[in-house]
């Protein structure tokens, strides 16, 4: 789980970057507040579904209790 919180956090952290840059070249004023949600939400998304994917495979453990 600390691996997947840290991915995650990272990859939130890229994507306030990327969403910076396009707000400074204008790109988001152009696209409207309705598509701006879609992308951000999308994003998130994307990077959840990745984060989960990536962050190990559940094991059951056995505890023999005799």
């Amino acid at each position: 789980m600390k691996w997947l919180s840290i991915y995650l956090i990272g990859y939130l952290i890229f994507m306030g970057g990327v969403f910076l840059a396009l707000s400074e070249w204008g790109a988001l004023k152009e696209m409207g507040p309705t598509w701006t949600t879609v992308a951000v939400l999308a994003a998130v998304g994307v990077g959840i579904m990745v984060s989960v994917s990536s962050s190990g495979r559940k094991q059951n453990v056995d505890i023999d209790t005799h």
